[in-house]
Parts: structure tokens; sequence; C-alpha cells
């Protein structure tokens, strides 16, 4: 198995399994109790950021089969999660250019020119949003995300102004689906589970969220969002 491949999705979903299974004894118990959703937590990644890293790697590499080999073989979603979970951008690419040499420059790519991968904002989730901070709404995020990578997208875009509160994974040790990043959030914002609303594009993230406790929406586009918000009762046009 390749370097970049140690931490696979099949070992992040037993390692979720595990976890989750804790709670559903508890979850079970919260779900007689009647409460009223009064708080929104989003997701950042492809909930309100356009993030791929092909947006950089179409710059790099010209043809499109070796650009994903490259991505799935090499700077792979396992490899990169790890920096979400706090591991350093020094480390992991030392790691991949020993295993890789001939690729040393594609690797530092995606540390050195990060940025480049965020798009922009997706507008119509932005301005859900800030329709909802105009509200009143209390609005938070929990997201998967590097904690060096994440203040330059909190200094980039604006509307990170309008959360109370950013539970960044790699700043915590722990990522979502794993309970402990949902504990984290409730801990810190004095929050129950059965009162907020998680909004996330990835459904393990969605079904970790779900069986903590909260109420959940799989993000899929700003339209269906906007109408799911509509039909809890949130005051969005």
């Amino acid at each position: 198995m390749k370097l970049g491949q140690t931490t696979g999705p099949l070992v992040l979903r037993s390692e979720t399994a595990d976890a989750l299974s804790c709670h559903r004894h508890s979850q079970s118990e919260s779900s007689d109790m009647n409460s009223t959703i009064d708080t929104i937590v989003f997701d950042v990644g492809n909930v309100l950021l356009d993030w791929d890293p092909r947006h950089l790697y179409r710059q790099l590499i010209e043809n499109e089969a070796e650009m994903e080999a490259f991505l799935s073989e090499i700077c792979t979603p396992q490899w990169n999660v790890e920096q979400d979970r706090g591991r350093s951008w020094k480390t992991a690419t030392e790691m991949l250019i020993a295993a890789y040499p001939d690729r040393a420059a594609l690797i530092t790519a995606f540390d050195e020119r990060w940025e480049e991968t965020v798009a922009g904002p997706i507008q119509g989730s932005v301005d859900i949003l800030r329709s909802l901070s105009r509200a009143g709404i209390p609005l938070y995020a929990i997201t998967n995300f590097s904690a060096e990578k994440f203040p330059l997208v909190e200094t980039r875009f604006d509307f990170f102004e309008l959360f109370l509160d950013i539970v960044v994974s790699g700043e915590e040790g722990t990522i979502k689906p794993l309970p402990r990043i949902f504990e984290i959030f409730c801990e810190r914002n004095d929050r129950r589970p059965q009162q907020c609303l998680f909004i996330d594009d990835s459904a393990l993230n969605v079904e970790g969220a779900r069986t903590f406790g909260m109420a959940t929406h799989h993000f899929t586009e700003p339209a269906l969002l906007r109408a799911d918000l509509r039909n809890r009762g949130f005051p969005l046009a």
C-alpha cells in the first residue's frame, strides 16, 4: 500500500462506526424530547466554499486522466484528511516526497498554492447565511479543515464574521463524523444537539451528526437548502 493511502476510507468508516455506536443509546433517549430547533450549524467546504484540489491541479497537469491519477494515488483524500485532523503540512508533504521524489514539485504545490484550491464562495449558500444572520438566527460552523489553512479563508471571505463560533477540526485534533467534535461544539457553546440543525455535503458527516442527536440537512445545492429551511419555519424568502 502506498504511503498516501495508509488511512483509507474503510479505516475512517470503522473508526466512525465504533465511536458512533456509543451514542446510539443516548440518541434514542433524546429523540423523545420535544425540542425546538433554533440553531444552525454549517459545514464550510463545498457548502459555503467551492473547494476542490482540481481547481489547482488542472493548471499543473494538462492531461485530465493523469491529474485524476495523481489525486487518487498520491495526494489522496485520505492523505489530506490527516491535515484536517491536525497533521502539519510540512510533515505531510515530506512523507509523500520521500515516497514519490519525482513528484516533489506537484506535492509541494498542494501546500504552497493551497489557496488556489478554493475557487470562491458558493454564493447561494452565502446568501442564505446572510439572510439567517439578519433574522437573528444563532449561526455556527463545524468544519474539517487544516488549522494552518483555515486562517487563509477566514481572512479572505467576510461571511465568516457571521458565525458566533467555528469549530475547526485541525485545532481540536478530531474530525467529523466522530462524536467528539460535536461534543466540543456543544460544550463550548452551551448548545444541546436537539436544538441544532447541522448542514453538510458529506453523507458520512450527516450520519454522524444525526446519530449524535442533531437534525440534519444533506447539502447538494442552495435552492434545496433554502426550501428545507423554509419548511422548518426559518424566515427565508
